[in-house]
Formats: C-alpha cells, structure tokens, sequence
C-alpha cells in the first residue's frame, strides 16, 4: 500500500500578492503557508519595510522577512504602459489578486474591479482599506490610528490614566486574517458560481469586530454598573478597567518573586476555584464565610480578593506560583517575556517560534504558522530578495524572450 505524497490545501491556488507593510503581507503569508503560490509583486525599489528597522547594513529588516516568507518576488513599475500589460496578464494567470493602497490607487492605474472582471472573471480580488465607506474613507490608516478608532484604545488601560494601545498587531494582522477568512471564503463559493468576487475589509471593522465584547458592555450600562469590573464608578461609556477579564470569570495579574517587569501571573477564579484558592493563601476560612463564599458576595470586592491572593504569589516565582495554582486546577498562566517567548521550547516544539535560513543574513527567528492541518503541512521558506524570481515568472512561466527581460530592467520597467 502506498501513501500519496503530501498535498497543501491551497496548492494549485496562484495569489497575486500587491501588498506592503503589514496588513496585506500578514494576510498573503498565512495563504503561502497553506500552500498557495504567493508572488509578490513590487515595485523596483522594493517593499519599504525591506529597510525600516534595520539591524544589519543592508540587509533585508526581520520586519520584511517575518512577514514575507513562503512568496517569490518579482518587480514591476505599473505606471509604464509595458508594466500594465505585464500586469494585465498576470492578473489574467492568477486565482487571487491582494491589495492594501490607498483607496482607489488600484483604480488609478487603470485597473477598476471592472476591469479586473473583465481580464479574469474567477478572479478573487481582496482590498485592505483602513476604512469602509463614509466619513473617513480617505484617512490614513496606520495600526493605532485602527485601534483608536475601533474601539480598543477607549477601553485599553486603567481608569486612572490615558487610553492606551495594545502591541499585539489587531488593526494590522487581525485585519490580515480577516482578509485571509473572505478569501477562503471567496474561493470556496467559486466552487460553485464559477465566478471569482470582490472581498473588502477595512482595518477599522476588524478591531471592532475583535472588540464585541466592550460593545456588548456598552449596552448592558443602560441597565446599571457592570459588577465584573473592579471600577468604583460608572458613567455613560465602558470604562478602561486594567487587568481586569471583565468577563463572567473575574481574573487579575498578581505580582510575584523577585518583583520584576514580568514576575506576574494571571490568575482567573472561578465559583469552584475559590476553596482551592483559599486553601493555597492560607485563608481557608473564606471559603464558607457568608461575605466571600458566593461569585456575587465576591464582586464587590475584586479589588480586596486579587490582593489577598497577590500577598500569597509575591513570596513566590511565577512558576513555582505557576505550578501550585495548576496542581489545584486554577486557570492561571504566567506573564511570558518576548525573551522568554523566543527561547519556550514548548513553542519551538509546536513550531510557533521557528528558525529561518536567509542567503544574506544567515539564520534568523520568526513565528511560525498557527494553523495547524493535519493534511497540509507547513514547509517555512526564507522571505525572497527583491526582484529574485522575476526570470522565473517572466521567462519561464509568461514566455518573455532573455533580451525583452534584458530591455525590460534598462528601461526601468522592471
């Protein structure tokens, strides 16, 4: 009996990939991770973040290759009547077509959703905006400006001081994954219709979208103070309320030994976690006392409970903590530092936190795909050089002669 060789649930699927920065690129490396043909196209003086944030001469930055790998690239200058020819016929080749320019830049080329239909009509056309239609249609949209606007920022930090910005990437690679979700989605109805269609997500609707849960807040303040916060007073908007889940399940960051940046856990308890706190704080009294042994005798005092369990964990590591905590089943997980991320081995294991071989500069670290398929595994290839496949594409899959891609480069078309 023979086994098949192993397939990817993408392969056959070719992505015309027009994207830079972050949003876009995030969306087209998830899809070269599920086994798409991923060709970046650039324009000849590269993708910006191939230079912003160098930490070596250069160098392609780690900004560019750990959002870059699994594509090939090739270089076009669409503005010159040659370029959009090229460009044409590569839309014509291709499944997916992935976009993040400004609003109606794709247009100005020549190249409406009109035009794209008529060049490909099974063509998938995903654009990343910042926004939808209306008002703000034409703001720039960088990765806070979406978390202002979205929701995040108003409700990010603590009551007592300014709103603040989450670092995980939720306007940029939440906004990519979303973009990833219609394209699925898009290429799966094709199935069906034959026909390709136009996916549009703006970064400001995916943070919303990642933010439903303070929408859901907002409206249960028409009927009073949400208890689940540990906020002393309420007005008409949902408050910034720090640590705190705001959740059904009350949960809180607790310091722990020796007291440093990250010496924290977060410890979450729940209605039949709280006899199993009480006994690990040396407070096994609390368990049947009528002013604590109920979640809602609890509520009002989040505050006063957290620090109970705080003055137990600041005599221990995170992990001894840690430990203890799941040894009685408490839903608990230690504050993990980017270099304590980067050296889990738990997370190489799972290949999360990856090692990369690149020509120019050498090995370097970078997160490995969280889809995990069972029949489409993940080979992690080394982000391109700028322009390194265009013989590839030009010559030997668009049939152009060696001396027409010799005068293409001179005159600056490519």
């Amino acid at each position: 009996m023979t086994t098949a060789p192993a397939t990817k649930a993408l392969e056959g699927v070719r992505v015309l990939d027009m994207t830079h920065v972050q949003s876009g690129p995030s969306a087209t490396q998830l899809l070269g991770w599920l086994g798409a043909d991923v060709v970046k196209l650039e324009a000849p003086t590269g993708d910006i973040t191939r230079k912003q944030l160098r930490d070596l001469p250069d160098v392609d930055s780690l900004y560019f290759t750990m959002l870059n790998c699994n594509k090939r690239s090739i270089t076009l200058n669409t503005k010159t009547p040659r370029g959009k020819e090229i460009l044409t016929e590569l839309i014509r080749r291709s499944d997916v077509m992935v976009e993040n320019f400004g609003p109606g830049a794709v247009d100005r080329m020549g190249f409406s959703w009109e035009r794209i239909q008529e060049i490909n009509p099974r063509i998938v056309y995903a654009s990343i905006k910042g926004f939808g239609e209306g008002p703000y249609t034409d703001f720039k949209a960088y990765e806070v400006v979406a978390q202002a606007m979205g929701g995040s920022m108003a409700t990010t930090g603590f009551e007592d001081g300014p709103p603040l910005a989450t670092v995980a990437q939720i306007g940029d690679s939440g906004t990519g994954i979303h973009a990833v979700a219609g394209i699925l989605a898009a290429l799966y109805q094709r199935e069906s219709t034959g026909r390709g269609q136009r996916v549009q997500v703006a970064m400001q609707h995916a943070v919303l979208n990642l933010c439903r849960v303070k929408l859901r807040d907002q409206q249960r303040l028409a009927h009073g103070p949400l208890p689940e916060y540990p906020n002393d007073d309420f007005g008409t908007e949902v408050p910034r309320s720090g640590n705190a889940s705001g959740g059904g399940q009350p949960g809180w960051a607790v310091k722990c030994a020796p007291g440093g940046p990250n010496d924290y856990v977060y410890v979450i308890v729940q209605p039949v976690g709280w006899q199993p706190v009480t006994e690990l704080i040396g407070r096994p009294e609390l368990a049947t006392d009528p002013e604590w042994a109920t979640p809602e005798a609890r509520l009002p005092k989040l505050g006063k409970m957290f620090q109970l369990i705080e003055e137990w964990s600041s005599t221990l590591s995170k992990w001894e903590a840690l430990e203890r905590l799941n040894a009685h089943n408490i839903p608990c997980g230690p504050i993990l530092s980017t270099r304590e991320i980067i050296e889990d081995a738990s997370l190489a294991a799972n290949e999360m936190v990856v090692e990369v071989e690149h020509p120019e500069r050498g090995r370097f670290t970078t997160v490995g795909s969280p889809l995990k398929l069972s029949d489409s595994p993940v080979d992690m290839v080394n982000s391109p050089l700028l322009g390194e496949h265009n013989e590839e594409v030009y010559v030997g899959e668009l049939g152009l002669g060696d001396e027409e891609l010799r005068l293409l480069k001179t005159n600056g078309v490519i």
